[in-house]
């Protein structure tokens, strides 16, 4: 078993087995720890030996190291000898199989897990950065490459993250029903900020970084398993999955971008769209929020054969009902641009206009890019073609400039 069966190991069980270890000991911060040890001497020993159940020996391992680092703490001496107690009469150190794991209550760990890791008293930044690790089972180096950031950056993060679930003093527990639905907002929008990075990547070489998009979708199928009840789960799956099911069309073999208008749709993989759909009905149970009216507008991409044929009218309505929900200056900018196909951009173009006016967006190249359209539909090309040069400029993908600047030059 080579390095590649470990990492695939490690990615499907790293969340069972660092809540299981957090219930275990009752301290995140070594049982992330802990882990990490245990798929180190993974990839040492099991090349030369496979275990009958990699899982099981997993979970051994990382037990046994988290109670070496409790017993290296003199403080913690009396605590180490109940966790003994308890590893000695439960199986050897080698079994297969770790019956301390409740199985009954693995899949109310994970989503525990899922909690703390979008815990409010973290930044933004470390709950991306925890979610991944500690729940996705991402190495440092995998989110790092994600988000193009240094690698220390990313472990500091992650450190800094630990230090403050621990000093906050933060259970390891599922929150109570009230309060879970509360903090479900958080979970959701950490996950739609890592399948959104994936999806249209802020920065560097490539317009899409599928893997990062796919690690958020199968986080959300997980939360969707979990809280099959809560209608916005549902909604954030559809939306991902729907998103992604245009993902093969959106590049072409060498990377660049292709425009909605120019794609191939047969390309558009339409097991994601069912299950797109699926998830939809799901989220339409109780009425649509956010996410699931986000889904809605992509859902009215997938029935159209084209963007001509598209139903831009409903488009418009549900992005107008978006902005009642949950306003924000995208979405009026996502509205404008869906009404300039609904009724010519004159009308759009007013409302890109004051959302300049009130310096909705600064420094993003986004409502530069709309405008640019705009003008250029109007036979503004001076104008329109200084637009889309300022939003090159302000564009932090290379991709997604480099077409900025083929339009202005075609309007030269």
């Amino acid at each position: 078993m080579g390095r590649a069966d470990v990492e695939a190991v490690w990615r499907i069980e790293s969340a069972r087995i660092v809540a299981a270890l957090t219930r275990f000991t009752g301290d995140f911060g070594l049982a992330e720890d802990a882990a990490q040890e245990a798929v180190a001497e993974a990839l040492v020993s099991w090349p030369l030996a496979c275990p009958a159940n990699p899982a099981g020996w997993l979970m051994a391992t990382a037990r046994r190291r988290a109670i070496d680092a409790i017993r290296r703490r003199t403080a913690l001496q009396d605590r180490y000898a109940e966790l003994a107690a308890d590893l000695a009469v439960g199986p050897a150190a080698g079994s297969a199989v770790d019956e301390d794991i409740d199985p009954d209550k693995i899949d109310d760990d994970v989503l525990a897990l899922m909690f703390i890791s979008c815990h409010p008293v973290l930044s933004p930044e470390a709950r991306v950065a925890l979610t991944l690790r500690v729940v996705g089972g991402l190495s440092s180096e995998e989110i790092a490459r994600a988000f193009l950031v240094p690698v220390p950056t990313v472990q500091a993060r992650i450190t800094r993250g630990k230090k403050t679930i621990a000093a906050a003093g933060v259970p390891f527990e599922l929150p109570a029903a009230a309060e879970r639905r509360e903090r479900l907002g958080g979970v959701l929008s950490v996950l739609y900020v890592i399948f959104t990075e994936g999806s249209t990547a802020t920065s560097g070489e490539r317009l899409l970084r599928p893997d990062v998009a796919y690690e958020a979708i199968r986080l959300a199928r997980t939360l969707a398993a979990l809280q099959p009840d809560e209608p916005e789960v549902h909604g954030l799956l559809a939306l991902c999955e729907l998103t992604a099911a245009r993902f093969p069309a959106r590049t072409g073999p060498d990377g660049s971008p292709i425009l909605l208008e120019d794609q191939d749709r047969r390309l558009w993989d339409f097991s994601a769209i069912r299950r797109g759909l699926a998830a939809l009905a799901k989220a339409s149970t109780r009425g649509l929020g956010p996410y699931g009216l986000q889904a809605a507008i992509a859902a009215t991409h997938a029935a159209a054969p084209s963007v001509e044929a598209t139903d831009w009218e409903r488009i418009v309505l549900l992005y107008e009902v978006l902005g009642r929900v949950a306003p924000s200056p995208v979405v009026e900018l996502n509205r404008a641009v869906a009404v300039a196909m609904a009724s010519g951009p004159a009308q759009a173009l007013a409302i890109v206009d004051e959302l300049i006016a009130l310096d909705r967006l600064p420094g993003s190249h986004l409502v530069a890019t709309v405008r640019g359209e705009l003008l250029a539909r109007l036979g503004r090309r001076p104008e329109a073609r200084a637009e889309l040069e300022l939003a090159a400029r302000l564009c932090a993908n290379q991709r997604e400039r480099s077409v900025l600047l083929r339009k202005a030059a075609a309007l030269s």
